[in-house]
């Protein structure tokens, strides 16, 4: 197991005094590029800190993966907390403000764990690069009294990755990942078999070598939304596309429109 004191110091200043101000933290841990960051960088300066992954239907499988993963990777204790998201009523509904309530319970959950575990501080892994004006998440943090020390430390993504590319961390070029529920149109009832079915597509997505994508539920069919540079491969490729998508989508389309780069 990784100790802190093996772990390089690869932690601005400023982040590093803000670390080193709160001993004793629980982290929600994604396993995503900031969450894994922020991980490592309490390590690294030596805060006993202890990560929470809430394992929900929202999460493609190999999320929690990169999780374990990671967390063994620098020595950090990892808690897993199955969690039946689609149960509440507010979040299943899929309206406007699902992330609003979808936020507030999963870290509710963590603070109620955190707090029996004897972690009196909550943090999160939001970067300056997040725009709490367009994030009803956000706002659900707030109301929980949630740190964001990344946040507060005015990291941006590209800093966070440039970071975690020099404190040599797997999760620095890994893109970025929103939740199964964001690829059904708002209005539309969450179901566990959709989110199935999205999550299978694009594992076969990513076995036939794209990346970066999102696969979005239209009816029957599943929208692809691609990179700029892998629209035309799509393109060339759509019969073998539809064949393989098909036990889980009527017909495949193509968004023409790239996914926009990471700002």
């Amino acid at each position: 197991m990784t100790n802190s004191a093996s772990l390089p110091l690869a932690v601005p200043t400023e982040l590093a005094k803000l670390l080193r101000a709160i001993p004793r933290a629980a982290l929600g841990f994604s396993g995503g590029v900031d969450s894994a960051y922020l991980l490592y960088a309490c390590r690294a300066c030596g805060v006993d800190v202890q990560a929470y992954y809430v394992s929900t239907a929202f999460q493609p499988a190999f999320e929690l993966e990169d999780a374990r993963r990671f967390a063994k990777d620098i020595g950090a204790p990892l808690a897993v907390l199955p969690y039946d998201i689609l149960a509440l009523p507010q979040v299943a509904a899929n309206l406007q403000d699902r992330c609003y309530h979808c936020k507030k319970a999963i870290f509710g959950q963590i603070q109620a764990r955190a707090t029996a575990d004897g972690y009196p501080v909550v943090m999160d892994g939001s970067n300056a690069s997040d725009n709490a004006d367009d994030r009803p998440g956000m706002r659900a943090l707030g109301e929980l009294r949630v740190c964001s020390p990344l946040r507060e430390a005015g990291l941006t993504k590209r800093q966070v990755r440039a970071f975690s590319r020099q404190a040599g961390l797997f999760t620095w070029n890994k893109p970025a990942y929103a939740c199964l529920a964001t690829r059904v149109p708002t209005g539309t009832p969450l179901e566990a078999d959709t989110l199935q079915k999205i999550e299978a597509a694009e594992d076969t997505l990513a076995r036939l070598g794209f990346t970066d994508f999102r696969v979005r539920v239209l009816g029957d069919a599943g929208k692809l939304q691609l990179p700029a540079a892998q629209i035309t491969v799509a393109a060339a490729r759509h019969e073998e596309l539809r064949n393989k998508l098909s036990p889980w989508f009527s017909d495949i389309l193509l968004d023409l429109t790239p996914r926009p780069e990471e700002a």
